[in-house]
């Protein structure tokens, strides 16, 4: 309950506010939110399986965001930065969609 109403005031600030990313972590922000999602889905495939830890789930979480913007960074260091954040995105997508088919099968029992 205490995260619905956290991500209602959170969605309801932002609309208010409308904060404006600076444009030097603009190209991060979209690897950021993707890897975010992947974790997410990870740690509601754990919560199903009833693996879930909360210590695990914050670290992957900041880890994840961490590793794909060093990924999208270095890219951009090295003249390949699309290249890199395609690979990282579709990297994370499959993740995001093996978790979902997880998850899946655990509420379906299928």
């Amino acid at each position: 309950m205490i995260a619905l109403i956290g991500l209602a005031l959170g969605l309801g600030l932002g609309i208010v506010v409308q904060p404006d990313v600076p444009a030097m972590l603009q190209p991060y922000l979209p690897i950021a939110v993707v890897a975010a999602l992947d974790t997410l889905a990870g740690g509601l495939r754990a919560s199903l399986d009833g693996a879930f830890d909360a210590h695990v789930f914050i670290t992957s979480f900041l880890f994840n965001v961490l590793i794909a913007a060093f990924l999208v960074f270095l890219g951009d260091q090295l003249g390949v930065g699309a290249q890199l954040s395609t690979a990282v995105i579709v990297v994370l997508g499959i993740r995001i969609f093996s978790n979902a088919a997880a998850i899946r099968r655990l509420l379906f029992r299928s």
